[in-house]
């Protein structure tokens, strides 16, 4: 049966699609996988995906997503899927989520796939009550194309989670792999924000056996204050599934009294409220 700890892609035999049970979300969520090829434009350290390269994805077989994702709505809503696959507690359907093996923005195709599920919905009667989620590290949001899905997600009622682990630029280089910058994050967020319902995600774990520091905290707040409330909120949340790089052994969760002092912490400062996943 599918776990909160494993998010196989694999898992329905499927090229694009795949189910988990997603904590954050709540049951069971439909994930769609462009980068098929393991392939993506950051290297964050706690990364669960094996084989993990640096690049964009492979041209998307839209036919094939739209016939997976079809099939596998049928599967759900019209057989047993839920029963058989799915723990009691986990059995509702709570989103589509575009996530999978790299930044789905990467992708040339990710507007049309973004069209591609909305007919799907519309077909099923689900536009509007089945969520849309895109799952992203926000760092394409200055693309033209891509500001063009992320408009056609908010048509379907969607929203974004937008990776935030750090704001400090050192920490964002050596979590995320990326030169870290905060205007262009804060500028990509902005953008995001007007575009579409946006919530922050932010990973918090301890590196090296040693927790953010209290000026790493002061620096996220102070990052999120800047955005002036324009965003819907935070998922806070500590690690579920173990790490498939090479940094594996550096890092260690946090006690879930330690996040939710965090969450406490942010809200105290900026106003925005946290849901927290120890």
């Amino acid at each position: 049966m599918l776990t909160i700890v494993d998010h196989s892609r694999d898992s329905a035999g499927l090229r694009y699609v795949y189910p988990v049970v997603s904590r954050r979300a709540g049951g069971v969520s439909i994930g769609i996988n462009l980068n098929v090829n393991n392939a993506c434009n950051w290297a964050c350290l706690y990364c669960q995906v094996e084989n993990l390269t640096r690049g964009g994805p492979p041209a998307v077989d839209l036919a094939c997503l739209k016939a997976e994702l079809s099939g596998f709505l049928h599967q759900v809503l019209q057989g047993d899927y839920l029963e058989r696959e799915v723990p009691v507690e986990a059995r509702r359907l709570m989103d589509v989520a575009f996530s999978g093996n790299g930044e789905p923005t990467s992708s040339p195709e990710f507007a049309a796939a973004m069209a591609c599920v909305g007919r799907v919905l519309d077909h099923f009667g689900l536009r509007g009550h089945l969520p849309v989620r895109l799952i992203s590290n926000g760092s394409l949001m200055h693309r033209p194309a891509v500001q063009d899905g992320i408009r056609q997600l908010a048509a379907l009622g969607g929203e974004v989670w937008f990776k935030v682990d750090r704001a400090d630029p050192r920490e964002v280089a050596e979590i995320n792999g990326v030169p870290g910058g905060s205007a262009k994050l804060v500028r990509n967020l902005s953008i995001c924000a007007d575009l579409a319902t946006t919530w922050v995600q932010t990973c918090w774990f301890a590196l090296d056996g040693k927790s953010p520091s209290a000026a790493s905290r002061q620096a996220y707040c102070d990052l999120l204050d800047s955005l002036n409330c324009k965003l819907a909120g935070v998922h806070l949340y500590g690690l579920a599934r173990p790490s498939m790089q090479a940094a594996a052994p550096r890092l260690s969760r946090l006690p879930a009294a330690e996040l939710a002092a965090f969450a406490d912490e942010i809200t105290k400062k900026t106003g925005i409220r946290v849901i927290v996943s120890p």
